[in-house]
């Protein structure tokens, strides 16, 4: 058992070298083989509707969580809010759902794209707390995983586009803030 023990602090020891550490961190390629493992790994899962949706759960959490919140904000009245899977009328799983009661031209655009703003959270995490962080092997293993979940889930889902483009009026409302913003920069 002792030998045991012993090969395991080694490997430990090995990957929280710092030469290890150096030529890890710095090395993008290493970067993206580590996020398509995990990628690999999670549609691995896709075979069980319920080992899917455990894997899928804290990004589902997020991605509704900001719809939820921005809907809310925007008097769109979120009625419900469902962080597990259910199969929809074509046999395809849902994930998750918030539910509106008051979707209107001015409130479906934001609550519709409201995942983009993980974006805005991911970047904060890589550049303020990515530092902070002990570098570790297991850390930088956690730190890429917690961003892959973040910004995968950032993205809207079709449905979120098919919702926002519902309303042309809202489209065209968020459009010239949107060009009047960058002219004021």
């Amino acid at each position: 058992m002792n030998v045991l023990w012993q090969a395991l602090y080694n490997v430990y020891a090995f990957f929280n070298s710092p030469e290890f550490l150096r030529s890890f961190f710095d090395n993008r390629f290493y970067l993206i083989l580590l996020v398509i493992i995990l990628m690999r790994v999670k549609y691995a899962t896709y075979s069980s509707m319920w080992m899917s949706a455990l894997v899928n759960i804290p990004g589902t959490f997020l991605h509704e969580l900001m719809h939820y919140l921005v809907g809310s904000i925007l008097n769109a009245r979120p009625v419900n809010f469902t962080i597990f899977p259910k199969r929809n009328i074509d046999g395809a799983y849902v994930m998750g759902s918030v539910g509106f009661s008051n979707i209107t031209f001015y409130n479906a655009v934001p609550s519709a794209m409201a995942p983009l703003l993980l974006l805005p959270i991911a970047f904060y995490i890589n550049r303020y707390a990515l530092p902070m962080m002990t570098p570790t092997f297991f850390n930088y293993v956690l730190y890429v995983l917690l961003q892959t979940i973040i910004i995968e889930n950032a993205i809207p889902s079709g449905a979120d586009f098919r919702v926002a483009g519902m309303y042309w009026r809202g489209l065209l409302l968020y459009a010239v803030l949107a060009i009047a913003l960058l002219l004021m920069l």
